[in-house]
């Protein structure tokens, strides 16, 4: 690190936790933020500030004026602004040091699984049954951290599966076929600041796996209620009978 680093990191640096090795681990970094809606705008923020080396943003959206209201990387006057380019200015100007690789189009199975295979940890930011599964399966296959979460109304929640723990369940072990009448926020809402408390607990999760530090919540599930403020974290074993991570899709795989 150069001494303008030391200085802009020094907060974190002082951690006994992470320390000048942990933060070299973060510099080091390749993280894909896949979604760069409500979640992923904090999650983004925040990796960039606390020295994630390299965000590969992946999203096919545009920005629009009702994302406004949750959506914090974004601004009015790139309204029409593909997101990831959206992202990407917000990035680097609050720090612009961190490389940005933008992928503005949808990903097929063999592409996503190319460019998963090429990055420290993905975080899941979407609200698409669909994409999630397909996401968790490249990970899984590639061996790739995952950290994914969920927002809609007044609640959300938060999992993580780490490959480097013995039968850390995967995403499909909570949800074993995608659910088409799902839920997401164009149809029910959601509260901005849930997006944001979710958003960033999915950033403090990569940061502890990347640089190595704490328990992640691998093996369990974080759930959020904003309008009570009860938090609950509830444990979630690996089923073996698992399409993606079980024997069956072991085998497959």
């Amino acid at each position: 690190m150069n001494d303008q680093q030391l200085l802009r990191y020094s907060r974190q640096i002082m951690l006994p936790e992470i320390e000048i090795a942990g933060q070299e681990k973060l510099l080091a970094s390749r993280v894909m933020v896949i979604g760069l809606g409500g979640l992923g705008s904090p999650v983004a923020l925040y990796l960039a500030a606390a020295g994630v080396g390299h965000l590969v943003l992946v999203d096919h959206d545009q920005v629009e004026l009702s994302n406004l209201q949750r959506q914090v990387a974004h601004t009015t006057d790139r309204i029409g602004m593909n997101k990831v380019e959206s992202a990407r200015q917000a990035i680097h100007a609050l720090n612009p040091d961190i490389d940005v690789t933008c992928i503005s189009q949808k990903l097929d199975t063999v592409r996503l699984g190319r460019e998963i295979d090429a990055v420290d940890l993905v975080l899941d930011c979407t609200d698409n049954f669909g994409i999630r599964f397909e996401v968790n399966e490249a990970c899984v296959a590639t061996g790739t951290p995952l950290v994914s979460g969920a927002a809609i109304r007044l609640e959300g929640q938060v999992m993580v599966y780490d490959p480097q723990i013995k039968d850390s369940p995967c995403y499909r072990c909570l949800y074993q076929e995608a659910n088409e009448g799902a839920l997401n926020c164009a149809e029910t809402g959601v509260a901005a600041t849930v997006v944001g408390v979710i958003g960033t607990i999915q950033a403090t999760e990569a940061l502890k796996l990347i640089a190595g530090f704490g328990e992640s919540l691998a093996g369990y599930l974080l759930v959020f209620d904003a309008k009570t403020m009860d938090w609950r974290k509830l444990g979630l074993s690996r089923n073996p009978g698992c399409l993606t991570c079980g024997i069956k899709g072991t085998a497959r795989l």
